[in-house]
């Protein structure tokens, strides 16, 4: 049986790909009818694109899977609250689910403004939260020193 647990480690397995890249360790993973249809991680530094979020090349690796543009009938499991830009890019795609690991207390899209994900997208929240947070402050620690 597939669960968001399941689903999660997927999405940790991609930000630990981001980790030994020297990347923001962030994952994400979508899933259609029980089916990873993408796999993505932060790739920002290695395409030195700021755009080149985890949930960007989520949304974009899944379109093509799919060949159209709206990922309705989809979840994303990402390990990390989307920021703004990614939220507005989730609205855009009208994402049927959205699952996240740790809140982004400095920079996620609840800080703003919830609607901007699409209304009839729905959100689980704390998913594996304790795993996903101390991975991205490990990855801080280590840089600060």
């Amino acid at each position: 049986m597939f669960t968001h647990e399941y689903f999660m480690k997927e999405a940790l397995k991609e930000a630990h790909k981001a980790l030994v890249k020297d990347e923001v360790p962030i994952g994400a993973v979508v899933v259609c009818q029980n089916i990873i249809i993408a796999r993505a991680h932060n790739l920002t530094e290695t395409l030195t694109d700021v755009t080149a979020h985890a949930e960007m090349q989520a949304i974009t690796a899944a379109a093509g899977y799919l060949g159209g543009k709206y990922l309705d009938q989809c979840t994303m499991y990402v390990t990390l609250e989307p920021c703004p830009m990614c939220a507005g890019a989730l609205f855009w795609a009208q994402l049927e689910s959205l699952v996240f690991g740790a809140n982004d207390i400095k920079r996620g899209y609840s800080l703003y403004k919830t609607s901007l994900l699409h209304p009839k997208t729905k959100v689980v929240t704390g998913i594996f939260q304790h795993e996903s947070s101390k991975l991205l402050k490990d990855f801080f620690a280590k840089r600060r020193k």
